[in-house]
């Protein structure tokens, strides 16, 4: 079921588009019908530069599954790399 609720967080880091590399500046995900996936509902995940327009976008849609894989894996790393020793604050929509 589509929650038709995005939250946005402020992001920084660099995300590789059709025309090369670009600053991100925001994080965007959403649980919808994706636009390219044959899932019925997926977890969209837009890494973008607002400032730089829809060019400066990289998506992703990932079903359910995955995107609960992909949190454990980012978890992971940061814990091995020692930079989780405090829980992650909390995204607030917006």
């Amino acid at each position: 079921m589509c929650s038709y609720l995005t939250i946005t967080a402020p992001v920084s880091g660099s995300g590789k588009g059709a025309a090369g590399w670009f600053r991100l500046t925001h994080a965007m995900a959403y649980f919808d019908h994706p636009y390219h996936s044959a899932d019925e509902h997926t977890l969209n995940v837009d890494f973008l530069n607002k400032s730089e327009g829809p060019s400066a976008r990289v998506a992703i849609e990932l079903t359910p599954e995955s995107a609960r894989a992909l949190v454990r894996c980012i978890e992971e790393a940061l814990a091995a790399a020692g930079e989780a020793s405090a829980p992650l604050p909390r995204l607030d929509a917006g």
